[in-house]
């Protein structure tokens, strides 16, 4: 941990803004550093795959909102997967999120690159002199940035080279269609489809021909980008309220919402993980599904599936540990990586793993296993035997009645088949856009195709359509690190007028595993301190580094018998490339600056 006064340091001049996709927000026109003089601006490096990027952007409202005259907030989008790379893709995530301040689209990551980002999402605080004075990765710093903006804001306005006025933020025009963005959808008894209307906070009821609105639930709030739905057995629907970190039960038949589960608030790590529904914080619940009596919850917020018991009205654990990855066995130790997408048969839950780019089941023993895909980095539109077969990224699953799974290969534009007796995975229907969800209707399959905004109509074809094949990696570069001894060094300074709070025992919290778990002969495991002396395989060439941090910081006021708190964490999956000549040192910014 480094404690040097971020006024002591050498001021690093902000590199340019540059992103071959250009700019976004802005009414067409391009931004430079220098239109933003005069601006506090805070870049917030983002992917639209990443719920903590989704995390973060809500994280930034607050802000964004109450310095609208001295703060602009820029969004440079660094993608993770292909399909995020193309412009159109962000165009439209930039309409699903309601982002509004402008956006760089950089495809080929020249500005992550020039900032040296090293996971999303990272937030880095340029003043108004156009120099770099703070810089943060991972979910909660909201306090840390208003403290921060306060204080940039009082000192150059005492310099006097604060503008204060309208930023460049430009709204695009609204267009009119019935779905804006639709998540996902569920079969109602009477013949009716309901969907949820991501976008428009609400979900909308549509006639037999998924056409027709019949009405519309909650558009005058309640509900806050909804997702999953799942029928239960007495004819309610259970909704999982993504952003209010929520599941709500809708009776079709009186019209009510109700909340059963969730605080409103989002779970940070120490929280309770079991107990009453309505006492215990989720995160970002994605898909929902019914099976074993019980509604089974991705908790794509962190990496989890947790379940709901209607019985005793309590919400507890079922997989995964928050560790993000992929990893099977036991259920508590299974590691997940947002989970999007639930279906359920007789003897398994279906899992779409969308950071793994895999579908994976629990079985009814409670062991994790994964039909297809092979880790964060490996994706792609691959058909074939499912040990070879490819995914990209996605977001729903579908149990078909031959015994079979349709996957929404959201990223691939695909509708996909994975059939268990045979071990193949087939492409059932290419040019969807963003296909996040398929429910079964007679002998057709209707297709969520969030990105056209519709629901489509397929009949489940007698035979797959064949597809080129063809295999991603993530494309970041792998930092070149010296074989045998490696420092790694998590940079946490704590916000101003915060002190890290140990009246409990430690506040900083280490995480590291590897993979392969090879990668790694020491170091490896949890500790309390925010640096660790790691020693690399010799034997190995490359591998990841999977490393979680969090600390906890509260107000530094000794007469404040109740100071407010902050837990700051993130994740950072590091691909490293043993080589002779590189790196002794890995540091990872948490909060403030490298010295």
């Amino acid at each position: 941990m480094n404690d040097v006064s971020p006024r002591a340091r050498a001021r690093v001049r902000a590199p340019e803004l540059i992103g071959k996709g250009g700019w976004l927000n802005t009414g067409g026109d391009d931004l430079t550093l220098a239109d933003l003089r005069g601006k506090i601006v805070v870049l917030d490096f983002w992917t639209f795959c990443c719920i903590n990027c989704l995390h973060v952007l809500d994280e930034l409202r607050e802000l964004e909102e109450k310095h609208r005259d001295t703060l602009v907030i820029v969004g440079v989008h660094s993608p993770k997967f292909v399909h995020e790379a193309e412009h159109q893709a962000v165009v439209d995530a930039v309409e699903r999120y309601e982002v509004q301040h402008p956006v760089l689209d950089d495809p080929e990551l020249a500005t992550w690159k020039q900032y040296a980002v090293r996971a999303w999402p990272t937030l880095v605080v340029i003043d108004p002199e156009g120099y770099v004075v703070a810089q943060h990765a991972g979910e909660g710093h909201a306090n840390a940035l208003r403290a921060l903006v306060e204080e940039l804001e009082a000192e150059h306005e005492a310099k006097g080279t604060l503008r204060r006025g309208d930023g460049p933020y430009v709204a695009p025009e609204p267009v009119a269609t019935d779905l804006r963005f639709p998540g996902k959808a569920v079969l109602l008894p009477s013949g009716n489809l309901l969907v949820s209307d991501t976008t428009r906070h609400q979900l909308v009821e549509l006639a037999e021909d998924g056409e027709t609105v019949v009405r519309r639930i909650g558009d005058g709030g309640g509900f806050k980008e909804p997702q999953g739905l799942a029928l239960l057995p007495d004819g309610k629907v259970v909704v999982a309220d993504t952003v209010n970190h929520a599941l709500k039960v809708f009776d079709p038949e009186s019209g009510s919402v109700e909340r059963i589960a969730g605080t409103g608030r989002q779970w940070w790590q120490g929280s309770p993980t079991s107990g009453p529904a309505l006492d215990v914080d989720l995160s970002s619940p994605w898909d929902v599904a019914w099976w074993q009596d019980k509604v089974w919850i991705a908790m794509a917020g962190v990496h989890q599936i947790w379940t709901y018991d209607p019985r005793t009205r309590t919400v507890e654990v079922a997989a995964g540990t928050t560790n993000e990855g992929l990893v099977d066995g036991p259920a508590a130790e299974a590691w997940f990586a947002q989970p999007s997408g639930l279906a359920a048969t007789a003897d398994r839950l279906w899992i779409a793993d969308s950071e793994t780019s895999a579908l994976r089941y629990i079985d009814t023993e409670g062991r994790v296993h994964t039909a297809v895909g092979t880790g964060l980095f490996d994706f792609g539109h691959r058909d074939g035997a499912a040990d070879q077969a490819l995914f990209q990224h996605p977001l729903g699953v579908t149990a078909l009645p031959d015994g079979s799974v349709a996957v929404s290969d959201t990223y691939n534009h695909a509708l996909r088949r994975f059939d268990p007796a045979t071990g193949e995975v087939t492409t059932l229907a290419t040019d969807l856009r963003e296909p996040s969800d398929a429910v079964v209707v007679g002998e057709d399959v209707v297709v969520v195709e969030s990105a056209r905004h519709r629901l489509t109509r397929l009949r489940l074809p007698e035979e797959a359509v064949q597809v080129e094949s063809v295999a991603h990696r993530t494309r970041r570069e792998a930092t070149e690190v010296a074989p045998g001894s490696l420092r790694l060094d998590v940079v946490f300074q704590a916000p101003k007028g915060q002190k890290l709070d140990d009246r409990y025992g430690p506040s900083t919290r280490l995480l590291v595993s590897s993979t392969p778990p090879e990668l790694l002969l020491a170091g490896e495991g949890k500790g309390t301190d925010l640096f660790r002396d790691l020693e690399l395989n010799p034997a190995l060439t490359e591998g990841v580094l999977h490393v979680s941090a969090m600390a906890a910081s509260c107000d530094d006021d000794p007469e404040n018998e109740y100071p407010a708190c902050h837990v700051h964490q993130q994740d950072w999956g590091v691909p490293v490339k043993i080589t002779e000549g590189g790196v002794a040192r890995l540091p990872l910014i948490l909060a403030g600056m490298d010295g």
